[in-house]
């Protein structure tokens, strides 16, 4: 039997998500606070209920793909979310929310007398679109193993990486490493331009030598060498900096809390914190790059910036 899905949070990842669930042959069941974006996916074949609750109540399982850790907790608890679903319902959160947050939710589900797993995905607005998402799942491995078919429908990959919030705690330690690798790239290219190469060379050297990476040879943060890149669509979102500063700053209290003097991490943090406040609030998280540029500017040849 083809399991009824309820999809709480049709945005710009959402959307894309629940419409690959529908082209599958899955009844969804959506609800967003947005009315535009039920009026989106409705277009899709996502069928609009009433609430978030309503969704629940005749759904097998329940995904959702929210802002933050509390909103996750008070659509759980507070909005009825747990309450309104049949015994045994699988709630699968695709959020990126904090570990901490990610085990309440599971110890919440399971209080109720469901099953959980946490499940945020890696690949962007551009991943969701085209069903190539990678996603890492904290939680049983019985629950996994029941959810695996819906990811691999939204996604190419899925790997359970252990027990309740073991996939929010990937998911941070690969958005911490790809925002550092970012300003590494951004600041690269930064300085080929202060030492007169072109961006095409030092892509042509860097993307097959030992600088390779994602946030080169995919995201590219300067225009010409990926034409994919969002540095090629005036910096619009696949990833947006907010969006980036949010992991990172996850990731900085995880270090805290696990009591790691880091120095990278943190770091980026700030730029990333910093870059959203401003100008980088409606561009990918490549626009990094501006930044960085823009500090290099005011510092007088010769001189390092701390």
């Amino acid at each position: 039997m083809t399991p009824v899905i309820a999809f709480v949070g049709l945005g710009h990842m959402g959307g894309p998500m629940a419409a690959n669930l529908v082209s599958a042959g899955h009844r969804v069941l959506g609800f967003d606070l947005v009315r535009e974006v039920l009026t989106t996916a409705s277009t899709t074949g996502v069928e609009v209920a009433e609430s978030a609750a309503a969704a629940a109540a005749e759904a097998d399982v329940v995904i959702t793909m929210l802002p933050t850790g509390r909103h996750v907790l008070a659509l759980y608890r507070d909005q009825g979310l747990l309450a309104a679903a049949k015994p045994g319902t699988l709630f699968i959160d695709c959020s990126t929310i904090d570990v901490a947050d990610a085990r309440a939710a599971h110890e919440a589900a399971a209080d109720a007398g469901h099953r959980a797993l946490d499940a945020p995905v890696s690949g962007g607005v551009v991943g969701a679109e085209a069903a190539t998402l990678t996603f890492m799942a904290g939680g049983g491995e019985a629950e996994f193993a029941w959810a695996e078919p819906l990811l691999a429908v939204m996604g190419r990959r899925a790997v359970h990486c252990g027990g309740a919030g073991a996939g929010q705690a990937a998911k941070i330690c690969n958005n911490m490493i790809l925002g550092i690798s970012m300003i590494a790239v951004s600041e690269a290219f930064v300085l080929g331009e202060r030492l007169g190469l072109s961006h095409q060379a030092l892509y042509d050297v860097a993307s097959t030598a030992s600088g390779q990476c994602w946030a080169l040879t995919t995201n590219c943060p300067v225009p010409g060498p990926v034409p994919a890149s969002p540095a090629n669509r005036d910096y619009r979102p696949g990833f947006a900096a907010p969006l980036m500063a949010k992991d990172l700053g996850l990731a900085a209290d995880a270090l805290r809390t696990a009591g790691i003097d880091a120095g990278l991490g943190p770091r980026a943090a700030e730029l990333y914190a910093a870059f959203a406040a401003g100008d980088g609030a409606t561009q990918d998280f490549s626009g990094i790059v501006h930044a960085l540029r823009d500090t290099a500017a005011d510092a007088p040849k010769g001189t390092t910036t701390a």
